[in-house]
């Protein structure tokens, strides 16, 4: 088969590769669409634990299974189905344990034609989804929907602000906090971008390139009861300005490093709640894949490419000029 392979940092290819096995408990999945993360990028340029080459990166699929190994069901044969891209989550819902990793490294992911997975990472499609749709929601999805629902405890009367908002998890956490009833505002730093977001359902949103853009957000719309984050940094530190008493500041990201100096006495006199999220647990998954189809949430799609235009694809991520998620098809 052909697949994106990773030969070297910053070397990608595409390859022809073995057709994967399905070892007992597996199934192979031949895939219709794959989607890339930001996690992909920093495997690329080598800022990434554990790395190893050649390697097929690539969290996100969706496909029809094609083959099954010893003791899987045979009814998933020929289903259409939707990958759960972390592994071995562990016994508590708290959070994952040792052995927990993502498809794409050190796994061979879904950049693919086909791909092997245990069987109890399958989940059939979700109907109303097409399949580059479908493909765009695993990781990001399942990543915004720990955060809002299992670590911030997001409520319909709740206050939201969503920092980033361009990105893949940011848009998924736009959508299934309106969704819930949330008034949700956002921040760019693209006047663009917070238009888009207005029409996937933000009331508002501000321009964090402005001088004083934090005191403005806070006078015309805060304070927030929740407050997603994926970035850190010096920013950070608004955000605990612009956080309600009591309110919970959730993140799943440090592109910007670790915020210096930490407002602490206003982190506890106001009772705030900082909170840690990663990915998140079979149960996370199972619960986002139903609150999409209730709700008929669509996953924002900013470009698809073929797979042998995968290098684009790469670039489009690397230069943050995506709204939503880029999708890669074999």
């Amino acid at each position: 088969m052909h697949a994106v392979q990773l030969a070297a940092i910053n070397e990608l290819r595409i390859a022809s590769v073995p057709d994967p096995q399905a070892a007992p408990g597996e199934a192979v999945v031949r895939l219709r669409a794959a989607a890339l993360n930001h996690r992909d990028v920093w495997i690329k340029l080598g800022q990434y634990a554990g790395l190893k080459f050649p390697c097929i990166p690539g969290s996100d699929g969706a496909g029809v299974v094609e083959s099954i190994g010893m003791g899987v069901d045979a009814a998933w044969l020929g289903r259409e189905v939707i990958i759960c891209p972390g592994l071995d989550w562990g016994s508590r819902e708290s959070a994952q344990g040792e052995g927990f990793s993502i498809l794409g490294l050190p796994r061979d992911g879904t950049l693919a034609e086909k791909i092997a997975v245990p069987a109890a990472n399958l989940a059939p499609k979700p109907a109303h989804l097409t399949w580059e749709e479908a493909a765009a929601l695993p990781l990001a999805g399942l990543t915004a929907y720990r955060s809002l629902f299992a670590r911030a405890r997001l409520g319909p009367d709740d206050r939201v602000l969503i920092t980033g908002i361009g990105g893949g998890v940011a848009l998924f956490a736009l959508q299934f906090a309106a969704a819930q009833g949330a008034k949700v505002f956002v921040t760019s730093g693209s006047e663009e971008k917070i238009s888009r977001a207005v029409a996937f359902g933000a009331a508002g949103g501000t321009n964090y390139k402005e001088a004083g853009w934090a005191a403005a957000l806070a006078k015309a719309h805060g304070p927030f009861d929740v407050i997603v984050d994926s970035v850190g940094g010096e920013g950070f530190n608004d955000l605990i300005e612009l956080a309600a008493p009591g309110g919970r500041i959730v993140f799943f990201g440090a592109t910007r490093g670790n915020p210096p100096g930490v407002a602490l006495r206003k982190i506890f006199w106001r009772q705030l709640s900082l909170l840690g999220s990663t990915m998140g647990s079979p149960c996370d998954f199972a619960g986002m894949l139903e609150f999409v189809a209730r709700h008929r949430i669509k996953p924002v799609v900013s470009e698809v490419f073929p797979l042998a235009r995968a290098a684009e694809a790469f670039a489009l991520m690397e230069r943050g000029g995506q709204f939503g998620k880029i999708v890669v098809t074999p």
